[in-house]
C-alpha cells in the first residue's frame, strides 16, 4: 500500500472570524469553519470525498 503526503494549508482570519482551509495538493478544497475542531471535522469528510472525485485515488466499492 502506497501512502501519499499532502499538505493542506489553515490560517485564522481575523478579519471575518474562521479557521481556513485550502490545499495546491487536492483540487477544489477550500473551506472555513469558526473553530478548529470544526474545520478539522469538515476536512476529515471533505479530503476522501474530493480525493476520489479528482481520481487522486481509487474508488473501492
Amino acid at each position: 500500500m502506497t501512502q501519499n503526503t499532502l499538505k493542506v494549508d489553515a490560517f485564522w482570519d481575523k478579519d471575518a472570524e474562521v479557521w481556513v482551509a485550502t490545499s495546491e495538493d487536492i483540487p477544489g478544497l477550500v473551506t472555513e469553519a469558526s473553530t478548529i475542531q470544526s474545520l478539522t471535522e469538515k476536512l476529515r469528510e471533505m479530503i476522501p470525498e474530493l480525493l476520489i472525485l479528482n481520481q487522486i485515488v481509487p474508488f473501492d466499492n
